[in-house]
This record gives C-alpha cells, structure tokens and sequence, in this order.
C-alpha cells in the first residue's frame, strides 16, 4: 500500500466525507421523530462531537491506552490519500450545518 501526501485532494475527501456523516445523523434524527430546532441543535451537537474524534481534538482513552485517530483515504487498492497532519473535518461542520438547515 502506498501512503501519499495530497493535501488538496485530501480536503475534498475529507469534506465530502464528514458532509456523508452529518446528512446521516440528520436522516436518523428524523426517523427517530425529532423535527425543528431540536433536529437542528442535536445534529449539530452530534456531527461536532463525532468530527473532533476524526480529528484526534477530543482525548479518548480506552483502559489507559491513548486512542488517537489518523484519518485516511483509499483511492484505490494500492493507494491511500492523508494531509500530513491530523484531520480538520470540524471546521467544515458549520458550513454544512448552515446549508443543511437554511434550505
């Protein structure tokens, strides 16, 4: 497998793929009969809280070991995409949210 740096790509997948989590949190919401405001502060609440974990921002720990996630993208069966760095998916959150709500 080979790892290659492509942050330009990297930030259209990632985008896409946080975009992917927030709409099915929504759709759920929705299925479990919440509507208005409260459909629009849980999801919100729910989308940031899962995007810090993608992005190693929120500390997990599980029985004393650090748990620090590294987000990458299989392109194809021999390549997979990473930026260099952590993850930055909670700072598309809110422009997804906004769109997603001021439809």
């Amino acid at each position: 497998m080979n790892l290659k740096l492509d942050p330009e790509q990297f930030e259209q997948l990632q985008k896409a793929f946080i975009t992917e989590i927030v709409e099915n949190i929504r759709l759920k919401l929705i299925e479990g009969g919440i509507e208005g405001g409260l459909l629009e502060d849980t999801t919100s609440h729910i989308a940031f809280s899962i995007a810090s974990a993608i992005d190693d921002t929120s500390a997990i720990e599980s029985d004393g070991v650090a748990v620090r996630p590294y987000l990458t993208f299989r392109t194809s069966d021999q390549e997979i995409i990473h930026c260099g760095e952590n993850a930055y998916t909670y700072e598309f959150v809110w422009g997804i949210l906004k769109k997603m709500f001021d439809e």
